[in-house]
């Protein structure tokens, strides 16, 4: 028998052979990886936000984001972390160019994405230390932190913590504010991240680092063990008696930017729904409100200025018979204020607030010269800048105590301390969101005021120009609520509250704390690797 064997040359051939443009091809979509990642986890950040209540998916968007961070260089970090806020803030925001058009909301991305960039950085940095998880989430509240203050006295639209209003993590609003709900659930998700890495490290050397495995387990427990304890700080018990609250939505005339644009319309509109209310408590068929709350703007006219709109103010807290807060443009010596008015039936309007955290490009224009060189539209729909209010602003209706937080005050966390530590037992927050049509704007901001509700412990109302205006109780609960762009009313008794939470009492401390925590930790890695290049001098 022969035997013929088979030649070198001839066993390569046989072998599969790569063409080297398709090996290029493979790394080029390898390298993709991490960044497709990290927009796919910022969407899956914005997909936890309401009006949707998957607040869990908070925790593997900063599992994934963990993972495609460790261990980068910096270059490599601020790419990814543009990248993730491009998509959680994208979409987020994209009802800031409803009735503008595009380039707004884009240019607001650009700008906001670039502090969630630099936070990329830093998770970098931070992500091979003992206890990254922790490090990491304290990076992300120094981002918050810095977004909330600049520029333009900031924009904290997107906190973590209000896409929080329906998770396992609400009560810890109560222990230190945003900030420390909003650092619970990231250092949840980081800590996820590293428990799954480490398993996977187990099963591919068979070794297991405890201490490392330690500190991702308690970032996961932590945090849920926290919430649950913190419970007993939410309650919606009446500590100081109850108020009958009417929440007036009369409508408008039609969305956009242009909704007041009919003279008095506007006011009308609430006006007719308050009187078909006092018509409906003269029936017997509702009860009758101790006081009534209008919206942001319900008065499209200044009623100090203009006698056909003070008398149609008059009229209707006539027919009601009790105090309104009415929200109105007022011009005074020569400045425009957005002001809360509160209207007594029979003296007329006794006390006013004027709104202190006004909103940049639309309530008043930065760098005015500078925008209108490059558009003119812009500092033609904003005429004249409004000033900002310099007082705390707590009506006293009928007895109680009622602080006010007017639309985009809400997202700030020392306006509405303010108002509680001046003696507020409850609050409301009067907005107008007719500028924004039927966008995810007007739930995002009613979920800002159910997480305030449970971090100061008070009952919050939600009176909107078009909606959705809602009740909502001091554990969070939206017990009533209107449709969009109906003219409806909410009549219910509400407990008052006085006593303060730990949040109410600590105010800005916890935020400053876990600032403080960010920069030593971001201190050490630095220093880490200034002493290892150091040694590979030597």
């Amino acid at each position: 028998m022969t035997v013929t064997a088979t030649s070198v040359g001839e066993s390569d051939q046989l072998k599969p052979r790569i063409a080297p443009g398709a090996r290029t091809w493979a790394r080029r979509l390898v390298r993709l990886v991490p960044a497709a990642a990290a927009a796919l986890s910022g969407l899956l950040l914005y997909v936890s936000f309401p009006p949707r209540t998957l607040w869990w998916l908070a925790l593997p968007a900063f599992a994934v984001f963990g993972w495609v961070q460790r261990g980068r260089g910096w270059k490599a970090a601020l790419g990814l972390g543009y990248l993730f806020g491009l998509g959680f803030l994208l979409p987020l925001l994209v009802w800031t160019g409803v009735e503008v058009g595009p380039g707004p909301w884009l240019a607001l991305v650009a700008i906001e994405a670039l502090f969630i960039a630099l936070v990329g950085v830093g998770v970098a940095a931070v992500s091979k230390l003992p206890g990254g998880p922790v490090w990491a989430a304290a990076v992300w509240i120094a981002g918050e932190a810095a977004r909330a203050r600049v520029p333009f006295h900031g924009f904290p639209w997107g906190k973590i913590a209000f896409g929080q209003a329906d998770g396992v993590f609400l009560p810890l609003a109560a222990v230190g504010g945003t900030p420390v709900l909003g650092f619970a659930v990231v250092l949840c998700g980081f800590g996820l991240y590293e428990v799954v890495r480490l398993a996977v490290e187990r099963r591919r050397t068979g070794e297991v680092r405890r201490a490392a495995a330690a500190v991702g387990l308690l970032s996961l427990a932590v945090p849920v063990v926290g919430a649950v304890a913190a419970r007993p700080l939410v309650s919606d018990t009446a500590e100081d008696g109850t108020a009958t609250v009417a929440v007036v939505q009369g409508n408008v005339p039609r969305a956009g930017l242009d909704f007041n644009s009919q003279r008095r319309a506007v006011l009308d509109y609430h006006a007719r729904e308050t009187e078909r209310l006092a018509a409906e408590v003269k029936a017997g068929k509702v009860a009758r409100p101790d006081f009534v709350l209008w919206p942001e703007n319900s008065s499209d006219i200044d009623p100090f200025a203009n006698p056909d709109a003070r008398a149609v103010i008059d009229t209707a807290a006539r027919s009601i018979g009790v105090p309104i807060s009415v929200g109105g443009v007022v011009e005074r010596d020569g400045k425009l204020y957005n002001e809360q008015i509160l209207w007594d039936p029979a003296k007329g309007p006794v006390d006013t607030y004027d709104k202190r955290q006004i909103q940049p490009f639309g309530e008043y224009l930065p760098l005015r010269s500078l925008i209108g060189a490059i558009n003119k539209n812009w500092t033609a729909m904003v005429r004249q800048d409004f000033s900002r209010g310099t007082e705390p602003g707590v009506f006293t209706m009928d007895g109680a105590k009622v602080g006010l937080v007017t639309c985009y005050e809400a997202a700030f966390d020392w306006t509405v301390r303010s108002e509680v530590t001046d003696g507020a037992q409850m609050i409301s927050v009067p907005s107008n969101n007719a500028t924004f049509d039927r966008s995810e704007m007007t739930y995002q901001q009613l979920a800002m005021s159910r997480v305030r509700a449970v971090e100061h412990s008070r009952t919050v109302t939600v009176p909107v120009t078009s909606g959705v205006s809602a009740i909502i109780m001091p554990d969070g609960r939206i017990t009533q609520k209107t449709g969009m762009f109906v003219a409806d009313s909410l009549v219910q008794k509400v407990p008052l509250r006085s006593s303060q939470t730990p949040a109410t009492r600590l105010g800005i401390l916890p935020e400053i704390a876990l600032v403080l925590v960010a920069a030593g930790g971001v201190g050490w890695a630095v220093g880490a690797g200034l002493r290892a290049r150091r040694a590979g001098d030597v």
